[in-house]
């Protein structure tokens, strides 16, 4: 129908406004363009939240709003550290000789990150959690009884909230260590490395040396793929413990709006540093 097409056709160009905002955004270099206004729009949403819980507001309900609001201070501080966390594995240059002199080897360090991808498994498990259901709403009516029935079974049990959040968790868990594999490889880090004429002390260059960092990875991301599969899961679990609607803020969102903050911040800093430099430079000139 016409009021179809409208739709589709609004809905394509404000994601491509919003795609092109975003770019204007990361040009400026105060941060990614995307991830803030994804911020802006879960942080838009707070005063209408607060509003409600203000209205329905119920003396019976304060200690079950103030553990709420405890258990979003330890998620922001344990997104902080998580996202700052990082393995330091130690390196060393080997000594480089100019003319007649040799100059020390020099000892550094190659940080490998706990959490590598981010909000990136979430987004890929959200993708997949949704499908299911909705693919099976399109053959709730179908003729052949055995479609029919087998499209209710699928809505009924995402609709339960236990199994959801156990298929959720393994999928975000899951997906952390798919989407490490494909943005970071050890073969490359191992042979750059090997160029750079660093080795990490007692592991010999090439092979090895690769194989040692994918088992640290390996090692480093089970605590992020359980991190990032308790943050996703975490208003599921307040909510079967509770009985309530647990966090109006869920895990994913805490994720995304302590992600930017500390992403932007830094940026922010890194372009102030850059300007003072730039500043000093002029004077020194």
């Amino acid at each position: 129908s016409s009021q179809l097409i409208v739709t589709l056709i609004t809905l394509t160009a404000g994601t491509i406004f919003l795609m092109w905002i975003g770019e204007l955004i990361s040009e400026k270099k105060v941060g990614n363009g995307i991830s803030l206004i994804i911020f802006a729009g879960i942080i838009a949403g707070l005063p209408s939240i607060i509003s409600r819980v203000a209205v329905t507001f119920e003396r019976s309900e304060l200690f079950t709003i103030i553990g709420y609001l405890m258990i979003a201070v330890f998620a922001v501080i344990s997104i902080v550290i998580m996202n700052e966390a990082q393995r330091n594995i130690p390196i060393t240059y080997a000594r480089q000789s100019r003319g007649t002199q040799y100059l020390p080897s020099v000892a550094n360090h190659l940080p490998l990150k706990v959490n590598m991808a981010g909000v990136i498994p979430i987004i890929f498990a959200i993708s997949i959690m949704l499908f299911p259901p909705m693919l099976a709403q399109f053959f709730r009516n179908a003729k052949t009884p055995l479609i029919a029935e087998s499209a209710r079974y699928v809505e009924q049990l995402f609709a339960n909230q236990s199994f959801y959040a156990v298929v959720y968790f393994i999928l975000v868990f899951a997906f952390t260590y798919f989407y490490t594999s494909i943005v970071f490889q050890p073969e490359k880090v191992a042979e750059n490395l090997q160029k750079q004429g660093a080795f990490i002390p007692g592991i010999r260059p090439g092979k090895p040396t690769a194989d040692y960092v994918a088992r640290v990875t390996n090692r480093i991301l089970l605590a992020g793929g359980l991190f990032l599969g308790a943050i996703a899961v975490l208003p599921y679990i307040l909510t079967n413990v509770s009985g309530t609607v647990a966090i109006a803020i869920g895990g994913t969102s805490f994720l995304i709006v302590v992600s930017v903050i500390v992403e932007t911040v830094k940026q922010i800093e890194s372009q102030l540093a850059t300007t003072e430099y730039d500043k000093y430079s002029t004077l020194s000139n």
